[in-house]
């Protein structure tokens, strides 16, 4: 039996795998771009929940683009909240020199309600 075939109808090429002929198929090239967090975060939510939406990118080969677009967004908005929110709640360096552990305390209580907008928002959708 020979090792590869080729289908001049389909054009598609087989290799054979111990007593079958498997199609030759890759995925196409992507360029490796650097995932954060956020990225990880909605690449294992839509690996669960959005089954379809994964196949269909991953198959697609657009799958770290669309990861690494969201991280980015996710980041950008987790920036502009902190900032928006500790100025709004008077959270300042002033107050970080007097007083660190309640400027902390401050500072951890709106980081975690920033992370419940972005996930609710961006990444868990």
């Amino acid at each position: 039996m020979e090792k590869h075939i080729y289908n001049e109808q389909t054009g598609i090429s087989y290799s054979l795998q111990g007593d079958y002929y498997l199609p030759d198929l890759a995925l196409p090239d992507e360029e490796e771009q650097p995932i954060g967090l956020w990225g990880q975060r909605h690449l294992r939510y839509i690996k669960q929940n959005r089954k379809i939406l994964y196949l269909n990118l991953l198959t697609s080969g657009k799958m770290n683009g669309y990861l690494a677009d969201i991280d980015k967004q996710a980041e950008e908005m987790f920036s502009r909240l902190v900032k928006q929110m500790t100025e709004r709640e008077g959270v300042t360096e002033p107050l970080k020199a007097d007083n660190q552990m309640e400027w902390v305390a401050l500072m951890n209580n709106i980081r975690s309600r920033v992370t419940e907008i972005v996930n609710n928002d961006m990444i868990y959708t």
